[in-house]
């Protein structure tokens, strides 16, 4: 399953975890993760990928969007 998710500036993604495994690609914009409690910064063209399970959220630096894609699909998003 692969979603799109556009973010303002300032936005948070409050840190979670689920069974899927993600993989997510900058689209646009500037964003801080957390991700199994360390920090990245990332930018246009930059990917993360987790596994299952792993607890995650972002900040959004600067507005933008992210494509996200979870394996297997994620029934609360449809």
């Amino acid at each position: 399953m692969t979603v799109e998710v556009r973010f303002e500036a300032g936005a948070v993604g409050a840190v979670h975890s689920h069974p899927h495994w993600q993989n997510t690609y900058v689209l646009g914009g500037r964003f801080r993760f957390t991700v199994g409690g360390e920090a990245v910064e990332v930018g246009p063209g930059d990917t993360l990928a987790f596994s299952g399970g792993v607890p995650h959220g972002t900040e959004c630096l600067e507005a933008g969007a992210l494509l996200d894609a979870f394996s297997p699909a994620r029934a609360d998003f449809l």
